[in-house]
């Protein structure tokens, strides 16, 4: 018998949330983010369930091609864009939107033999300070995207640092007014956060991530309980064994937890090589047979010890979850001082994964 862990990825979640962030910003057209894997969904496991999308972000020339492979015809785009001459070859083969955020990019289009221009997304660096061109360049950046033959439509792009904090996006939508003054052409700026929370900001493209994956832009899932949001991962795995400790007894590696009165503990078939965050402290919510409790002691590599004293009559073979409909990602994540992001896509290579 296989070890008892695994993941199931929920379809129907995954198109309810895509509905979601279509219905905050009715007006405008949708880029389903699917960038690493589809957030370690598995791009092909999340595909039926977002493919009512208007288009797919995404940064890897082979997921795009994946993405074709899989029947999907509309747009889709380079979120970081392309970085040789020779990913050229496939973006024009592919019929690719591409980001562009420097010069570099931009000469090499020039320089490009291609069947037919190419559409890109002209990305402006508002106070990100990643990728893209300052305000102050940026109007001579899109009059040399325009002049180009081998550019067709231009999208005016930027992105936001704090759209899920308290300094808003104010600050990066000026700077990025001042960058387009006279410049006419659609717009995509709003992210996950910017979706949820600021609908001035929605114009013609949004480019909802986290939460097409049922987790929380700010990392706390109180945010966004009443969005009507779903997990679209749950993590399972069962009891494999149990311990009854006496006071003074102590836990795992380092002997990190000691027991203050008599005690029953389960041990889960789950570790931090199952992608399951080794710095989890004790506390890290998780649940037992649909019972909310809470890790104890250090994370091993392949196991975890959790508390049963609320469910005295969970033994071996017992029903676990790691996060899912009833412990938010979000929730473990904060407990392990980390972002449901994170999570997701750290789900290793040895854990099942079916879709439903």
């Amino acid at each position: 018998m296989p070890r008892p862990i695994s993941a199931t990825v929920h379809t129907a979640a995954l198109a309810n949330n895509l509905a979601v962030a279509r219905r905050a910003a009715p007006h405008s057209k949708v880029w389903a983010v699917v960038k690493a894997n589809a957030y370690g969904h598995g791009l092909a496991r999340a595909f039926p369930g977002l493919r009512a999308t208007d288009g797919f972000g995404l940064l890897d020339l082979d997921e795009a091609v994946r993405l074709r492979e899989l029947g999907w015809a509309g747009p889709i785009l380079l979120l970081e864009g392309f970085f040789k001459p020779s990913d050229l070859d496939i973006v024009d083969r592919y019929s690719l939107t591409t980001t562009v955020h420097c010069d570099d990019q931009l000469r090499m289009i020039e320089m490009a033999r291609l069947s037919r221009p190419l559409n890109i997304q002209l990305k402006m660096n508002t106070g990100m300070n990643r990728l893209g061109y300052t305000p102050e360049k940026y109007r001579v950046a899109w009059e040399r995207a325009r002049s180009s033959n081998s550019v067709g439509q231009i999208v005016l792009m930027t992105h936001f640092s704090d759209a899920d904090g308290e300094r808003g996006v104010d600050h990066q939508m000026m700077a990025f007014e001042r960058g387009v003054d006279g410049i006419a052409g659609m717009r995509s700026v709003a992210n996950s956060a910017a979706t949820l929370w600021h609908p001035s900001t929605h114009f013609d493209w949004i480019r909802p991530g986290i939460i097409l994956y049922g987790g929380s832009p700010s990392g706390v899932y109180a945010d966004i309980a009443s969005s009507g949001l779903q997990p679209t991962m749950t993590l399972t795995t069962e009891i494999i064994g149990t311990q009854t400790l006496r006071p003074g007894d102590t836990v795992g590696y380092g002997s990190r937890f000691t027991a203050d009165a008599p005690m029953r503990l389960g041990v889960i078939a789950c570790g931090y090589a199952d992608g399951y965050p080794r710095h989890a402290p004790t506390g890290t919510p998780v649940a037992v047979n649909g019972v909310r409790t809470r890790t104890v002691g250090r994370v091993s590599m392949d196991m975890v010890t959790v508390d049963l004293t609320p469910v005295p009559d969970a033994g071996i073979g017992a029903h676990v979850e790691l996060w899912g409909p009833t412990i938010p990602i979000d929730d473990v994540a904060r407990a392990s001082d980390t972002v449901g992001y994170e999570l997701m896509c750290a789900v290793a290579q040895r854990v099942p994964v079916r879709a439903d």
